[in-house]
């Protein structure tokens, strides 16, 4: 074999690997990234001493699942907030609530249309003048 040969076979093993490479790359799946990053990153600060002030005051929230109903019981009267019930798998059947508590500080969220499975719960509320952030997962049955 002389020299043009090997590099012609050369080229066209390289050419076949651009080649490959380009269709795996193309028919790869779509990789889901937060498309919010820098946003978050500015207000990462404010997060992380809202969650601080959740220890801090021990406000962290109890949370109660039945069959029907998934009841949140805060510590201290809450005067506006909202939960979201966040499904890590698909971002199409996040849910945020409203919270509105009764008299014993407690929060019920129906679970008739809530779908069984791994979810993530971020709760943002303001009680006494502060503001409170906490994160915690749950496996709804």
């Amino acid at each position: 074999m002389n020299w043009g040969k090997g590099i012609v076979l050369t080229m066209v093993a390289f050419m076949l690997f651009i080649v490959t490479m380009v269709y795996f790359m193309f028919t790869a799946p779509v990789d889901d990234y937060d498309h919010q990053y820098y946003e978050k990153g500015l207000t990462f600060d404010k997060d992380y001493n809202q969650e601080k002030q959740v220890y801090k005051d021990h406000a962290v929230p109890l949370i109660k699942t039945d069959a029907d109903n998934l009841k949140i019981t805060f510590a201290q009267q809450v005067t506006s907030g909202k939960v979201t019930l966040g499904r890590p798998s698909d971002y199409t059947m996040d849910r945020v609530y409203n919270v509105k508590v009764n008299a014993q500080n407690e929060f019920i969220i129906p679970l008739e249309k809530v779908s069984r499975g791994h979810w993530l719960l971020v709760f943002n509320w303001e009680s006494n003048h502060k503001k409170y952030l906490y994160q915690q997962g749950i496996n709804l049955k």
